[in-house]
């Protein structure tokens, strides 16, 4: 067994060699550029490099950021866009939104949604807390799958009081969007 799994990690650095070690490895998990799975084979290590689809250096989001937040697809998003309740919120920093947005996308950069809730539909009480119980359903998107700005966010606004039940994480974000041929909107504010 310990010859099997020598050999594995053998041909797996030799398979790295060729290929992802020419090219800087990405995060995976967290700070880990690397992950490893045990097969039947022995250990197989799994990896990340930079592809034209890959578009950045982020870490894999997971599907439900906070607890009571809804994962969503582009059929939500597109729904979305017709609900008179419902405010689709670009989470990125500016120059990614000026590159290119989901139309009728709202912006409010992921660094200041925790100070801005009122535009979500949120008032402050008398005690200088936010006050959600009329807010809006908010359909929160950035980059993609490894984005870390709208997750930031999402966990932002649920600590500051946004009811995590009206919030909608659309994790495929722009990488997804893009990818399946949606209309995309430049320069917009």
């Amino acid at each position: 067994m310990f010859k099997k799994v020598l050999l594995a990690l053998g041909l797996a650095a030799l398979a790295m060699s060729g290929s992802a070690q020419e090219k800087e490895l990405l995060r995976i998990i967290g700070e880990e550029k690397q992950f490893v799975v045990q097969t039947k084979n022995g250990s197989f290590v799994i990896t990340r490099t930079m592809t034209p689809c890959a578009k950045n250096k982020g870490w894999l989001q997971p599907l439900i950021p906070v607890p009571g937040v809804h994962p969503v697809t582009e059929i939500e998003m597109l729904h979305a866009m017709n609900d008179k309740d419902a405010l689709i919120v670009d989470m990125r920093e500016p120059d990614d939104r000026i590159k290119g947005t989901i139309p009728n996308s709202y912006h409010i950069p992921y660094t200041q949604v925790a100070g801005r809730m009122d535009e979500l539909g949120c008032s402050k009480n008398k005690a200088g807390k936010w006050d959600c119980t009329k807010a809006k359903k908010i359909f929160a998107f950035c980059n993609g799958p490894v984005c870390p700005q709208s997750p930031t966010a999402i966990t932002a606004m649920v600590r500051d009081g946004f009811p995590a039940d009206k919030i909608y994480y659309y994790r495929g974000g722009m990488l997804d969007w893009d990818a399946l041929g949606f209309p995309i909107v430049k320069d917009e504010f």
